[in-house]
């Protein structure tokens, strides 16, 4: 018996798919097939936050160029440079002091990206029925299944 994928819920192996509470016998699987669910509340959310998350980042750079540009029009304004580069230098040091701090927010922002934005379903067809294996709005756990699914139905038909 070979084990294609495993984790609290979900097991692909050689023999057999366990998930949802059914147990699929490999060999009587004759198709295998994804399709996009519903869209749940989580995934709204994960969307939304991934907004705000994006907005909160974009925002200081947008606002600190706003800045250096009313300095810069005030200073050529007064003829008075050398403030003016004191405090536009003063904000370069503490942006790129800040820079390494972006690692956790980026973090967040990548495995939003990485869960994907829609519910994906996994079916199968055997014993003449179409059955839904599994629903998650995970999109990178989806995939590591799907593919392990697809492995074991085509290490089926290398046997026969």
């Amino acid at each position: 018996m070979a084990l294609y994928y495993r984790d609290d819920t979900v097991q692909v192996t050689s023999e057999s798919i366990r998930a949802g509470g059914h147990v699929i016998p490999m060999p009587e699987v004759t198709y295998v097939w994804h399709a996009k669910g519903q869209t749940t509340l989580a995934v709204r959310g994960r969307v939304l936050g991934r907004g705000v998350l994006v907005l909160l980042l974009s925002l200081p750079p947008l606002v600190g160029l706003v800045c250096v540009i009313s300095l810069a029009w005030s200073a050529s304004d007064r003829g008075e440079w050398m403030p003016a580069l004191i405090v536009f230098a003063a904000c370069v040091v503490i942006a790129l002091a800040l820079v390494p701090f972006l690692e956790i927010p980026l973090g967040w922002l990548d495995r939003s990206y990485e869960r994907g934005n829609r519910v994906n379903e996994l079916w199968v067809q055997y014993r003449g029925q179409e059955v839904m294996v599994l629903r998650t709005p995970d999109a990178l756990r989806f995939g590591q299944i799907y593919r392990a699914v697809q492995r074991a139905v085509e290490q089926q038909g290398d046997h026969w």
